[in-house]
């Protein structure tokens, strides 16, 4: 015999124990499965079925399968009782066992298929380019007013739209859900909640200077002068150009200038400057500046309207302060505030002696009552980490362990991570529940942000039902806590229809640990095609390419294990349309040797001459 008896008479015992403990989840969860919407019927229960799999060791298991040779594997999570009763069937068959008919509730796996499908077209609508993998894009501002960027990502190959409400307003969100739906009707548009996010407060306004920074080679020699809009206050640059630094000054004076007027001026430093006037569009003038200069409100400008004409004297006017940035080295200490105080540097004396540390306040203050001495904290995707020191009913303080060797830069706005605290913190905050109003009436999904148990679900749920509204959810796991619970936060969000799932990369890699990140994305991907709910890919994928116009090596191999999902999330950037290009074609030529999980073996094309 090809197989020994006695390890499939092992393994038959052991499927049929996978069979009972699957059985006694059904009727454990028997409430919770009775209360999910009817397109879930089948797929809730086949989550349960997953959860009572892993309630055993399958590691165990699969050893016995590869020591005996048995090419029959239980990596297909979307239908687990079809797929035990058929492998105990061929066991049956192995050692001539005489089954009789029994009497199972289950759904084949075309009929799986279909649930897939549909519920992926819910969400996501109808996808471009004969891909199976959705593309979604978030909206930069620009899309409220530019419908031609947007007619080019929806031709790039975008397929859904996400707008986050932490950003804007809701003139701009409806601008921009306009503009996409004047080039695409039935584009679907997923709107995020901000929900409960940590975030450094407002910094205290730094400087009124702007810096003339010309392009230089490694030796330090000037390759491009300084693009300057020289142009009335509040006069932008034309929108199809765009210009290294922008000076107000005084539009009575400018429009005397013209080709070959130019300015000379001392910076901050006293230096002796040069501005070229090489153009004039509207009511501004180009500029150019080959010296690197630091301008202020009120430098005085040496106007020369004419090649060897007598000059005039005006100066520059009202500048905005720059955003104060606080740099934070390991060993500094950094003041954390409950109240709104404006965020500014540490100060020293004049010996370098620390006189004041580091502060910068907290958007969420109810922190305060529950973090505790020794915990973790990171700031700014994790890019600096400290240590809290000193918990007051006031402040926080907080040593910074670990930043960059030349400093990590904290601004306003930055996001706040406590991973070992119990914040408890979560639900929808007033703005979510105002902004839900809003989503509601305008999108195809609302995007639950911090969701963290399904208590959080049920008041979403809640608050949906009082509005009447009939909307797709996608819950944003991005918390360790809201890992723990996905089981009992799928079943209680499959009341609705349609559901989705992001795996919000970012915090949750911080709040989860870089160690175990990797394993918790893995997971989640496992739940949601246990549950039949589609999986979305998110957070710095194509990152660089986005910002930058060039794409690192790991991030196109990210990208294509992207493709695994069922929808992969693009941030906005300068790049976004060339990296929307970019991740569609990745995505499709991925599709031809994988879809999802399943390797697919189409013929080599090598060189057969080895």
């Amino acid at each position: 015999m090809l197989f020994q008896r006695d390890k499939l008479q092992e393994i038959l015992v052991a499927l049929d124990l996978i069979i009972d403990k699957i059985y006694e989840f059904e009727h454990e969860y028997a409430f919770q499965l009775n209360k999910v919407h009817p397109n879930y019927s089948h797929s809730a229960k086949n989550l349960v079925h997953y959860l009572a799999m892993r309630s055993f060791n399958m590691n165990i298991f699969q050893d016995k399968l590869e020591d005996i040779g048995l090419p029959i594997a239980l990596e297909s999570q979307n239908n687990v009782l079809y797929g035990i009763l058929n492998f105990r069937a061929v066991i049956n068959s192995l050692i001539h066992n005489e089954v009789s008919d029994e009497e199972h509730d289950y759904i084949t796996n075309k009929e799986v298929k279909k649930i897939l499908k549909k519920n992926h077209k819910a969400l996501f609508g109808k996808i471009k380019n004969k891909r199976k993998t959705a593309i979604m894009v978030t909206q930069p501002v620009e899309a409220a007013s530019d419908k031609e960027l947007v007619k080019s990502l929806l031709k790039q190959g975008m397929d859904c739209a996400r707008i986050n409400c932490a950003h804007d307003d809701e003139t701009v969100w409806k601008q921009i859900i306009d503009n996409i739906r004047a080039c695409r009707k039935k584009c679907k548009i997923m709107m995020d909640l901000g929900g409960p996010k940590i975030r450094t407060g407002k910094m205290k306004p730094g400087p009124k200077v702007i810096h003339i920074k010309p392009k230089k080679n490694a030796l330090g020699q000037v390759t491009e002068p300084a693009k300057i809009w020289l142009a009335p206050y509040g006069t932008n640059p034309p929108a199809d150009k765009n210009a290294d630094v922008v000076i107000p000054v005084n539009k009575k004076w400018l429009r005397k200038t013209k080709k070959g007027s130019y300015i000379i001026f001392r910076d901050s430093r006293d230096k002796k400057c040069k501005i070229f006037i090489d153009a004039k569009e509207d009511r501004g003038r180009w500029g150019s500046c080959s010296d690197s200069a630091f301008v202020t409100t009120g430098t005085l400008l040496n106007v020369f309207l004419e090649k060897k004409s007598t000059s005039e004297i005006h100066s520059v006017h009202e500048l905005l302060p720059l955003e104060e940035v606080i740099f934070l080295f390991e060993g500094d200490l950094l003041r954390l505030d409950k109240k709104e105080i404006p965020g500014e540097p540490a100060v020293y004396d004049g010996e370098g002696n620390l006189k004041e540390p580091a502060h910068i306040s907290c958007t969420l203050p109810e922190i305060f009552d529950t973090v505790k001495s020794e915990e973790e904290v990171y700031f700014n995707d994790g890019k600096i980490e400290g240590i809290v020191k000193e918990v007051n009913t006031d402040h926080l303080m907080i040593e910074i362990s670990n930043a960059k060797k030349k400093g990590g830069k904290l601004k306003a706005d930055k996001g706040i991570n406590f991973p070992n605290s119990v914040l408890g913190v979560s639900g929808l905050t007033q703005k979510d529940k105002k902004d839900l109003k809003f989503v509601v009436r305008h999108a195809d999904a609302v995007n639950f942000s911090f969701v963290n148990n399904k208590q959080d679900v049920e008041e979403l749920l809640q608050e949906l039902k009082k509005l009447k509204a009939n909307i797709g959810i996608i819950l944003k796991i991005e918390t360790k806590e809201g890992y723990r619970n996905l089981p009992g936060i799928l079943l209680k969000a499959m009341e609705n229809y349609p559901v989705g799932v992001m795996i919000a990369r970012g915090d949750l890699a911080i709040e989860a640990g870089w160690k175990n990140f990797a394993v918790i994305q893995e997971e989640i991907l496992q739940l949601c095609d246990a549950a039949h709910l589609p999986d979305i890919w998110a957070t710095q994928v194509l990152e660089n390419l986005a910002k930058k116009g060039i794409p690192t090596r790991a991030e196109i191999t990210d990208a294509a294990m992207a493709q695994r999902a069922d929808c992969v999330m693009l941030n906005k950037g300068p790049y976004i349309e060339k990296t929307v290009r970019m991740l569609d074609k990745v995505l499709r030529r991925m599709e031809r040797i994988q879809r999802k999980k399943l390797t697919i073996l189409p013929k080599l094309e090598f060189n057969e001459n080895l």
